[in-house]
């Protein structure tokens, strides 16, 4: 029996790449050379298209793959697919949701603890010898006096508000909409929220609406001692508005686990001694990306076996595989 086609768009994790290696025909995009030239005898046989946001699967690469019917990302965010091209054109997208909550959730605590606390730059100073000189500064942030306003109160951010209620912390939310049954106080107003509070904890995913939504405005509303706390996607955050809002005391410190043009991270940010940053490791570990990988894995069996996707995008709900 002939396999159908899979376009893998980068490097997948191994429980991902033997399954596909056993399903499909794969066909990696660095073998291809660029990805919107696929030779039509290739691009008519690719059914599926496995990725890691590598490249961006847009509405022009799938518009080359006229057989295309399913794209299998691996990450709960998925900017870098045209979902909505996907939807309007019969091809269902899917995402890797639940199975990283608890461990973004948990990362997102560790972030704001380290940042908090200097907690970072303390570790540097014990291991840079400094520490018999003189004790590390006392810290002039606390999570004692703090007030946390999640943007983004899906999965993962009631996951993270739930562990803020055990540290005893007021918890605030922004969104399009109260929630029922959520005790967490509604802003419908960014600005608003961030008056209200001195700690923002973005969820939030990169998409046109959310672009830049922590800006210069957004900063100065938070205020002087005022903490900005990434999980979700860099694009949220105005990069340059935030080292300019850093150096210029407009607001505190930050913690970043994602930025606007990762892997590249901004030399001020690094030069900024007291900050946290991570190299985007919310899910990074075994136990999680090995769930989110299996996830990849069951959606496109899913196809294969022409059974419903177990995690379709909203904007591409499944109606068949024909």
């Amino acid at each position: 029996m002939i396999k159908p086609g899979l376009l893998q768009t980068g490097p997948l994790l191994p429980i991902i790449e033997r399954a596909i290696g056993d399903t499909f025909t794969v066909r990696r995009v660095w073998e291809l050379g660029e990805a919107n030239a696929i030779k039509p005898e290739i691009a008519n046989s690719i059914e599926a298209v496995a990725t890691g946001g590598q490249i961006r699967v847009d509405a022009t690469l799938m518009r080359s793959l006229p057989n295309l019917r399913i794209v299998a990302n691996f990450g709960v965010g998925y900017d870098s697919v045209d979902a909505a091209w996907a939807g309007q054109n019969g091809i269902v997208v899917t995402n890797t949701p639940d199975v990283l909550t608890e461990e973004v959730a948990d990362t997102t605590l560790g972030l704001l603890l380290m940042t908090v606390r200097e907690l970072g730059a303390a570790e540097r100073h014990l291991r840079e010898g400094k520490w018999p000189a003189g004790n590390y500064p006392l810290t002039p942030m606390t999570l004692r006096t703090r007030s946390v306003g999640i943007l983004g109160l899906g999965r993962i951010g009631k996951a993270i508000a739930h562990r803020l209620e055990a540290f005893g912390v007021p918890i605030s939310y922004f969104g399009r909409r109260k929630q029922p049954d959520v005790p967490y106080t509604f802003y419908d107003s960014l600005t608003g929220m961030a008056e209200a509070v001195d700690t923002l904890v973005s969820v939030l995913p990169g998409t046109e609406q959310t672009h830049h939504l922590i800006n210069m405005d957004i900063m100065r509303a938070l205020g002087p001692n005022g903490v900005v706390i990434n999980i979700g996607r860099g694009s949220v955050i105005d990069e340059a508005a935030l080292i300019e809002a850093l150096q210029h005391g407009v607001i505190l410190s930050a913690g970043l686990d994602v930025f606007e043009f990762e892997p590249e991270v901004p030399d001020e940010l690094i030069a900024m001694e007291r900050l946290t940053l991570l190299p985007h490791v919310g899910s990074a570990s075994v136990h999680t990306r090995d769930g989110m990988g299996q996830l990849v894995v069951d959606n496109l069996l899913a196809y294969t076996g022409n059974q419903p996707p177990p995690t379709p995008v909203p904007e591409t709900p499944f109606n068949g595989w024909d």
